[in-house]
C-alpha cells in the first residue's frame, strides 16, 4: 500500500484548485459580493441559498446547516471519499503528479473510487470501440430504428456489450485491473461455482455519469431473443453507483438546465437522446428507479431552485405505471420552489417514438403544451369516479380539494376551485367549503405523505428515535448584534478575507485590541498568534486550525460571511473602516485610562504626570492619522 501523500503535493494541489470550479460542478452559483459565490447548499434541502463560497481564501461555508471546510472536505462530504482520493482526484484533474512518503506508486485498495471511476471509463471505452464490430448489427440496427445515426451515439457515448462470457472481462484485466476491483465495479459477476462473467452481454450500452461527467455505472438494454434477462438491466449499487442520486444526461443537460432554469425530466435513454436531439437539451432520466426524494435534491442544486421561477417538466405515459409514477413525483412536488408540469405525447406517444412519427418539432410542442402537475392529477383523480352519481362526485370531491388547497401560488387557488366545481357539476359553494377543510388540515393528506411527513419520516429514521447528539459549535448567529460584537466582527471578516487591504501593523493592532464578546476574542487570540503567516495561502487554514473545535465552524463563517461592499475599491475601503473603527475604539479606550492615570497622579511628581501626558499626545496623534486614512 503506498504511503501518505506528501504535504507539499497536498498544498500544491489545493493551491492550484480553484474551489469554485469544484463546487461548479454541483451547485449553480451566483455572485453574492466581490469574491464571494452563493448557491443551494447540496448538503441539506433549502429554498433560500445560504450556501457561501468564497474562491480567493479557497472555503466554503453553509450558514444554514453550518457545514463548511476546504476543498477536500467538499469533495470528502460531497462523494463520501477519503482523504486521500480526493486529494488524488483534483491531482488527475490537474494532471499534477502526486509523490508519497515511501517514493512508491499509488497502490490501489479495492473499492477505491479512483480505481473503480478508472475501470468504468476503460469499460466505456471498451464498448464503444465494439459498436462498429460486425458482431453489434444488432445494436445498430435498434439506434437506427429509433432515429439515432453513428454521430448521435457517439455523442452520448452509446455502446454494445458483445455477446461472450468474459470480453470484457478479460480486456480490463489486460488493462491492469484486478478481479476484486471488476467486481466491486459491476462490471462482472459470480456464477454459482465462484467463476466470473460479464455482467452485460449481447446488448446495447448507455454510460451513466455523474454530474461531473465521470462514468459512474452503465445501462443495458436487451437486444436478443434467448436474452432471459430483464428488459432493462443496470450496474448494481457500488460504491459509486447508487440509483437513488444520478439523472442519466445530467452531465449534458446541467449547463442549460442553469441558465434556463428547466428541466425535463423523462422515462427512458432513448428519450434523453430524442428530447437533446430535438432541441429539450434540458431532458434526463431516472436510471432504473422512480423518481424521488434524492433526485429532487440534485436537480434543485442544478437549477438554482431558489426563486420559484424556475420549471420541472415531467413526461408520463398515459398508462396505469403512467399515471403511478405522476401520483409519486406529484406526493414530492412541493419540495420544489419551481412551478411543475406534466409532458403527454399525443396518442400517448413517449419522446423517442413522438420524434420517430412526427420529427423534431412534434417533440418540442409536447413539451410547450405542458400542464401544471396538479391540473393533471386531479384529471387523473376525476377519471377514476363515475361523476353521473352522487356517491361518485362526492369522493371526487373528497380526493381532489386536498391537490387544490396544495397548490402553492394562493392566487391560483380561487380558479382552480371554480373549475374543479364545473368538472364535477356542484355548487361552487360546497368546494369551497371542502377546499378550505383541506387547507386547515381537516381534510386527506396528499399523495405519498408529501413534505407535511418529512419530520415523522426523519424521526423514524433514527435508531432508536434517540436523539442525535453533537458538539456544540459556535456560530455567527450565536455572538449577538450589538454594535461592540458587530464592529468586532465585521474587523475580524476583513483581515481574515482581505489581507490584502488591510496593513499588516493595522491587523496587529486589531489583534491586540480588547474584545467584549469572548467568542471572537478567541478569534482574535488565534489572529495574533499567526500574523507570522499573515496574508499567505495557509494563513485561515492557520487560524482555523489555532482555535478550540468548536470555534472552527465561527473562522470558516468569518472567512466566507458576505461583506457589504459592490466591487474591489468598495472592499478596500470597508476593509480599512472597519478596522480602522476598532482600532480607534481601542485608542479611545487606552485615552480614557491614561486620562484616569493622569488624574490620580501626584501633582509633584512631575515626570510621572509627563509621561502621561506624552502618552496622550501620542494616542491623539494616532488616532488623527487613523481619521486621514
Amino acid at each position: 500500500m503506498a504511503g501518505r501523500i506528501r504535504q507539499s503535493d497536498v498544498d500544491e494541489v489545493k493551491a492550484r484548485t480553484n474551489i469554485a470550479d469544484i463546487v461548479g460542478d454541483y451547485v449553480t452559483l451566483k455572485t453574492a459580493g466581490v469574491g464571494s459565490l452563493k448557491g443551494l447548499c447540496p448538503f441539506h434541502d433549502e429554498r433560500s441559498p445560504s450556501f457561501q463560497v468564497r474562491p480567493g481564501v479557497g472555503l466554503y461555508h453553509c450558514f444554514g446547516c453550518g457545514v463548511g471546510g476546504d476543498v477536500y472536505e467538499f469533495l470528502m462530504n460531497m462523494d463520501h471519499v477519503t482523504f486521500a482520493d480526493a486529494v488524488e482526484r483534483l491531482a488527475a484533474r490537474l494532471g499534477y503528479t502526486l509523490h508519497y512518503e515511501d517514493g512508491g506508486p499509488a497502490a490501489a485498495e479495492t473499492g477505491n473510487r479512483a480505481r473503480l471511476i478508472a475501470a468504468n471509463a476503460a469499460a466505456e471505452e471498451f464498448f464503444r470501440e465494439r459498436l462498429g464490430a460486425p458482431d453489434a448489427d444488432a445494436a445498430r440496427r435498434f439506434l437506427g430504428e429509433r432515429g439515432f445515426d453513428p454521430v448521435a451515439a457517439d455523442h452520448f457515448g452509446v455502446g454494445f456489450a458483445p455477446n461472450t462470457w468474459d470480453s470484457l472481462g478479460a480486456h480490463l484485466r489486460g488493462r491492469g485491473f484486478t478481479a476484486e476491483e471488476l467486481a466491486a465495479s459491476g462490471l462482472v459477476s459470480t456464477g454459482e461455482r465462484g467463476s466470473a462473467y460479464d455482467r452485460f452481454r449481447g446488448r446495447v450500452i448507455w454510460p451513466i455519469r455523474d454530474v461531473t461527467g465521470q462514468t459512474v455505472g452503465f445501462g443495458a438494454r436487451r437486444l436478443l431473443d434467448d436474452d432471459k434477462g430483464p428488459k432493462y438491466l443496470n450496474t448494481p449499487e457500488t460504491a459509486i453507483y447508487h440509483k437513488a442520486q444520478v439523472l442519466y444526461g445530467l452531465d449534458l443537460a446541467k449547463r442549460e438546465i442553469s441558465r434556463s432554469h428547466r428541466v425535463v425530466v423523462v422515462e427512458g435513454y432513448t428519450d434523453v437522446m430524442a428530447c437533446h436531439l430535438a432541441g429539450i437539451d434540458t431532458a434526463v432520466a431516472t436510471c432504473g428507479t422512480a423518481f424521488g426524494v434524492d433526485h429532487i435534491k440534485v436537480l434543485r442544486r442544478v437549477l438554482g431552485d431558489d426563486s420559484g421561477l424556475g420549471e420541472v417538466v415531467f413526461t408520463f405515459d398515459p398508462d396505469e405505471a403512467g399515471q403511478k409514477a405522476a401520483l409519486r413525483a406529484f406526493g414530492e412536488e412541493q419540495r420544489f420552489a419551481a412551478q411543475t408540469y406534466v409532458a403527454v405525447g399525443p396518442q400517448g406517444l413517449d419522446p423517442c417514438d413522438l420524434r420517430l412519427v412526427q420529427g423534431d418539432a412534434a417533440v418540442r410542442r409536447m413539451i410547450d403544451s405542458k400542464r401544471p402537475m396538479f391540473e393533471f392529477v386531479i384529471r387523473q383523480a376525476l377519471g377514476k369516479y363515475d361523476l353521473e352519481t352522487v356517491e361518485g362526485r362526492v369522493a371526487a370531491l373528497r380526493e381532489c380539494a386536498p391537490i387544490v388547497a396544495g397548490i402553492r401560488d394562493p392566487a391560483l387557488r380561487p380558479g382552480y376551485t371554480r373549475q374543479l366545481a364545473r368538472m364535477l357539476g356542484v355548487e361552487l359553494g360546497e368546494v369551497q367549503v371542502a377546499v378550505r377543510r383541506a387547507s386547515s388540515g381537516q381534510g386527506s393528506a396528499r399523495p405519498n405523505g408529501g413534505p407535511a411527513n418529512e419530520q415523522s419520516r426523519a424521526r423514524q429514521g433514527e435508531p432508536g428515535g434517540a436523539p442525535v447528539v453533537r458538539e456544540p459549535e459556535v456560530t455567527l448567529a450565536s455572538l449577538g448584534t450589538d454594535p461592540a460584537t458587530r464592529l468586532e466582527r465585521e474587523a475580524l471578516m476583513a483581515i481574515l478575507q482581505y489581507p490584502q487591504h488591510v496593513w499588516p501593523e493595522r491587523a496587529r493592532a486589531v489583534a491586540e485590541a480588547r474584545f467584549s464578546n469572548p467568542s471572537l476574542a478567541v478569534v482574535r487570540d488565534a489572529v495574533a498568534a499567526n500574523l507570522d503567516v499573515y496574508g499567505a495561502a495557509s494563513w485561515v487554514e492557520r487560524v482555523a486550525g489555532e482555535v478550540p473545535p468548536p470555534f472552527a465552524s465561527l473562522v470558516r463563517q468569518l472567512s466566507v460571511a458576505p461583506v457589504p461592499a459592490r466591487d474591489e475599491a468598495g472592499v478596500s475601503s470597508y476593509a480599512s473602516s472597519v478596522t480602522a473603527s476598532l482600532v480607534d475604539r481601542e485608542l479611545l479606550r487606552r485615552k480614557a485610562d491614561a486620562l484616569g492615570r493622569l488624574q490620580r497622579a501626584d501633582p509633584a511628581d512631575a515626570v510621572a504626570r509627563g509621561a502621561v501626558q506624552q502618552e496622550l499626545v501620542l494616542i491623539d496623534a494616532e488616532r488623527s492619522r487613523l481619521r486621514g486614512d
